[in-house]
């Protein structure tokens, strides 16, 4: 998109001419003191709003230094703009702009990846966040478990420059056990447990670290490293031309990479962190001992009924999340999801409710300023249903009850992997195991215990408990036969009925 110069760009030397709350409230000064990997719309939104707060309000060098694992787009354009960019608050026929200006310096981690080791090893640098998605881990889907493929492992015994965000974190903090210096390193993904996942996973890599080196970083490790659970909420859709013309309009000068978000966001962190951190509690964040309940509440009710509402409506041809809502039936249909099937696998936090927090859910997902796609909630969903959606199975089965709902959403999901959708249009499939997925499909036809018995076989993605349990496979099967014969809308009938 280009900048129409009567117009001008959103830099440090323009932001007198923003409205006066939109202006950033950090100066440049700042220093560094937290590396994030990821530079995507999420981040920019949530845990870096967040930490600008916290800064503003009770100092200390936190700036962020961005690393953009990939692409470069969003860091050349905020290079371009002094490391500024915008993040619009939208409801419904609102939008509050606000200028961000948290990071310090920004990293591309394909084309010099030991300058971010290096980076990872300062220590003046106390904390490390990431938000690099599900599969970025590498962990195996349906167990969990770390997975030291053989890139991972060249990337930390080879010496080449790592090339994968295991290797990538793994290798800087080698190189910082050779400075002693406390960390504290804060997966901010969708992933249950993801604070012990993540250290599960440095474990296993620096395990195959010979000789003395992997010794004093696993000693180390042990004794200077935290790894904190998190749970992150608020919604982000992607940005878009439309979002790039609401920024222009609000601000008054250009930005490139804006990003549009609702008005609710949620950050619960474990205080564990022995090198110190941003006064977080002051820009709102939970600081816990324990954010399971807060991580499990949110993984199953949001981004469960989130990816419902996106295979259903794909399915059924329709886009924003937002419309899905509109669909005859869904109410009905989300109703039970809702009650019978997630809400007896649920603790809730102190002061939440099931029932509550699922009301307030379904309105946030009504918000139709966001324009989230249901496209773009589909992605990778093979890494993000055994957390969203197959805990709440397995969980259900082990009480001895039928997952009726929460079924169908697995029925959705399969129906969705055949690639096309109730009026026979083609229907992408964005996933890790995209190629794996579409063999299977292709080997049977759309009889539904044949499409149910290829997918299920894919251990990468169900348990064999799940996948052997005949009273899952028997629901599964009957809701790929009402989507067969009428599609979303006959399932979503007889949700009603």
């Amino acid at each position: 998109m280009a900048v129409d110069a009567a117009v001008g760009r959103l830099r440090r030397s323009t932001v007198d001419r923003l409205p006066s709350a939109a202006r950033p409230v950090l100066g440049a000064d700042v220093g560094a003191g937290i590396v994030h990997l990821g530079l995507g719309a999420f981040h920019r939104a949530h845990q870096a709003v967040f930490t600008e707060d916290a800064i503003a309000a009770a100092g200390g060098d936190w700036g962020i230094v961005g690393v953009a694992p990939r692409s470069v787009d969003v860091l050349s354009a905020m290079e371009a703009q002094d490391r500024l960019y915008s993040v619009l608050t939208v409801g419904s026929g609102t939008v509050v702009p606000r200028a961000v200006g948290v990071h310090v310096d920004l990293m591309h981690a394909a084309s010099d990846p030991l300058a971010v080791v290096s980076r990872l090893a300062d220590p003046a640098i106390r904390v490390v966040t990431l938000t690099v998605t599900e599969k970025a881990y590498r962990l195996d889907p349906a167990t969990g478990r770390p997975r030291i493929d053989d890139e991972v492992r060249a990337d930390v015994v080879t010496g080449r420059p790592p090339k994968t965000v295991p290797g990538l974190l793994a290798r800087g903090l080698l190189a910082r056990a050779a400075t002693g210096a406390p960390l504290a390193v804060v997966s901010c993904d969708n992933l249950p447990s993801n604070g012990r996942r993540t250290r599960a996973l440095i474990e296993a890599a620096l395990a195959v670290v010979p000789g003395p080196a992997g010794e004093r970083a696993r000693w180390w490790l042990d004794g200077s490293v935290s790894f904190p659970g998190t749970m992150v909420d608020r919604i982000v859709p992607a940005t878009t031309d439309v979002t790039r013309a609401l920024a222009s309009r609000a601000l008054g000068v250009a930005d490139l990479v804006p990003v549009a978000a609702e008005p609710f966001s949620q950050w619960v962190i474990e205080d564990e962190f022995p090198g110190g951190r941003p006064a977080w509690e002051h820009a709102g964040a939970v600081l816990t001992t324990d954010a399971e309940p807060w991580e499990r509440l949110k993984l199953r009710m949001l981004n469960g009924v989130h990816s419902a509402l996106a295979y259903l409506g794909a399915l059924a041809g329709v886009g924003p999340i937002d419309e899905v809502l509109r669909l005859p039936g869904i109410d009905a249909f989300l109703d039970r999801l809702i009650t019978t099937d997630i809400a007896p696998t649920l603790a809730p936090p102190p002061g939440e409710t099931v029932e509550g927090y699922g009301r307030t859910v379904r309105e946030r997902f009504a918000n139709p300023a966001l324009g989230y796609r249901t496209l773009q909630v589909a992605m990778d969903g093979s890494q993000k249903l055994p957390q969203r959606l197959l805990g709440t199975i397995l969980d259900r089965r082990a009480a001895g009850s039928r997952p009726v709902w929460a079924c169908l959403v697995l029925a959705a999901w399969m129906r969705f992997v055949r690639g096309y959708a109730d009026d026979g249009s083609a229907l992408p499939l964005d996933d890790p195991l995209a190629d794996r997925l579409r063999a299977a499909v292709s080997t049977v036809d759309d009889k539904p215990s044949d499409l149910a018995g290829a997918l299920f076989a894919i251990d990468a993605v169900f348990p064999a408990d799940l996948a052997g349990d005949d009273e899952v496979r028997g629901l599964v099967e009957h809701w790929l036969t009402v989507l067969d014969r009428g599609g979303v809308a006959a399932a979503l009938a007889e949700a009603s009925s």
